[in-house]
């Protein structure tokens, strides 16, 4: 009697002990794998397997984890799962029989205990023995459903670690594949996580900035220069702001100068304190630097527009006073000066309804065949007589150069935008030369000049909306920022491309593409 008590004490502080180690296991395979190897040891069994059931919420026990038992027989356990447990007593004999007769395995005994917490089923443990002479007797089956208690607390624990990792894990993924800067601040304000494109815009490697304070990695700067992470956080505003937003300057690692928005979401304990918060980092230079160039256009073209109207009122009014007699070259004079200006008010205006035909896709091209050469001699001839004795025109067309395929005015509108600009930047004058040769199905052609010439970095910008070239001469310049941005859009409208060959001091060279016409027949051919 007191050598079965001994045993059955030895056995509970077995139980406390396998308890513990299955309960600070967080993995869930490696859990299952050491609940059964526990359990088959605890009762003396030969082999043994646990099944759950999927978190899903479906009736069909899985194995997940077994003792002795290798993986390519589990399949032959399935009529032994699908068999409820209120009728293993009347029917698990015979089913055991027949899996140990498909595999060939020593089961003569089995016991069998649910899985359950809170009343909720989450899986079964079956051990087995290979023995007829021993039971398992009321206390195996007793040990057996308190280990199985605390293995369904174990597995449940292990279930929700595994739950919270795997959400934990498409957090990070989400994170990391943003487009915009994210980065974790913890209770300290030092970062904790930091994704690729935060990288990108800080110059900063992630494992430079984890552990860093906010405020020295993202330092975002004020209108006076201030960092307003360490002086105007909103984070640090009591009570707590919603939805915080900070917009300023970053200057990267690189030395990029970047203007962003950061937003905030903030976590806060009891009291107000402070947990830590997520930030979401957007690079919105293009979005300021548009914003500043539609305001420049504005304060421009309103000079632009306001001079040619000033000069025809006062033109205007002048020769309609009464008091006043005006020699029929002065009459001249005056009226060739209003009819100058009105054509230069209504190119502007031109211009600004093509601006937003090609920002509604409304723009149409009426093509035909032409000879280039034509163009670029009625271009040229409208230039001449304005800029006599300052440039000349050197023209380099083949006589043999095939026509083009395009809209005339259109073209010409181009054609016109280019030497306009090569006379414009080259104060000292100089030989402008136009120039065009055949390229398989396309023809390239270009103007060429002596003038200041365009800096590398600006050879992109000059095509933008609005963007004039910063330099000495752009205060003394009429424009609008307009002429290249809308030559780029009616050659990308043909087919073409244009582009910008440059050095500063070096003069400029614009070339673009433009399809053939129809192939001409000769007299030879008919």
């Amino acid at each position: 009697m007191l050598e079965a008590y001994d045993h059955r004490l030895r056995q509970r502080e077995y139980l406390l002990q396998i308890s513990r180690a299955i309960t600070a296991q967080l993995d869930l395979s490696s859990l299952l794998n050491l609940v059964i190897t526990y359990a088959v040891e605890m009762l003396a069994g030969t082999s043994g397997l646990i099944a759950l059931y999927d978190e899903e919420g479906d009736d069909q026990l899985r194995i997940r984890a077994s003792s002795q038992l290798p993986r390519k027989l589990w399949p032959a356990f399935a009529p032994l799962l699908a068999l409820p447990l209120a009728d293993l007593p009347r029917m698990g004999v015979a089913v055991l029989r027949e899996v140990a007769s498909d595999t060939g395995l020593s089961l003569r005994q089995m016991i069998a205990l649910p899985l359950a917490l809170r009343q909720s089923a989450v899986g079964v443990i079956y051990v087995f023995r290979a023995a007829l002479n021993v039971d398992f007797s009321s206390n195996d089956r007793q040990l057996l459903q308190d280990f199985a208690d605390q293995a369904a607390i174990a597995v449940s624990n292990a279930r929700l670690y595994q739950g919270v990792l795997r959400e934990k894990q498409r957090l990070d993924a989400m994170i990391e594949q943003s487009a915009d800067g994210a980065l974790i601040i913890d209770s300290r304000w030092r970062i904790t996580t930091f994704n690729k494109a935060m990288e990108q815009l800080t110059g900063w490697s992630r494992e430079e900035a984890i552990g860093r304070p906010c405020a020295e990695i993202l330092a975002i700067q004020g209108a006076q220069g201030e960092n307003i992470c360490l002086t105007a956080c909103p984070l640090q505003q009591r009570p707590p702001l919603e939805n915080p937003l900070v917009e300023g300057q970053i200057t990267s690692r690189d030395g990029r100068e970047i203007f962003v928005q950061s937003r905030y979401a903030a976590q806060y304990g009891p009291g107000g304190s402070f947990l830590g918060a997520i930030a979401n980092v957007r690079d919105v230079t293009a979005q300021r630097r548009e914003a500043e160039l539609q305001n420049t256009f504005i304060s421009v073209i309103s000079h632009e527009l306001k001079t040619p109207v000033s000069i025809i009122k006062g033109y205007a009014s002048t020769l309609a006073r009464t008091d006043a007699t005006f020699s029929p070259d002065m009459l001249r004079e005056g009226l060739t000066v209003i009819e100058e200006e009105a054509d230069r008010l209504a190119r502007q205006i031109q211009d600004l309804l093509d601006v937003s035909r090609l920002a509604a896709g409304g723009a149409r091209l009426d093509r035909c065949d032409f000879a280039l050469s034509s163009l670029v001699a009625d271009v040229v001839r409208s230039f001449a007589a304005q800029v006599e004795g300052h440039f000349e025109f050197e023209l380099r067309l083949a006589d043999d150069m095939p026509p083009i395929h395009g809209d005339y005015e259109r073209l010409r509108q181009v054609l016109s935008n280019l030497i306009s600009n090569a006379i414009k930047y080259s104060p000292e004058g100089g030989t402008i030369r136009i120039g065009a040769r055949a390229e398989a199905e396309r023809a390239v052609v270009y103007v060429a000049d002596q003038g200041i010439g365009i800096a590398p970095e600006e050879h992109e910008q000059i095509f933008q909306r609005f963007y004039r070239v910063d330099n000495r001469l752009r205060r003394q310049t009429q424009g609008s920022g307009l002429g290249l941005y809308l030559a780029r859009a009616i050659i990308e409208a043909h087919g073409g491309r244009i582009w910008v060959e440059s050095q500063l001091g070096r003069g400029a060279r614009f070339l673009f593409t433009l399809p053939l016409g129809r192939r001409q027949l000769t007299d030879h051919e008919i």
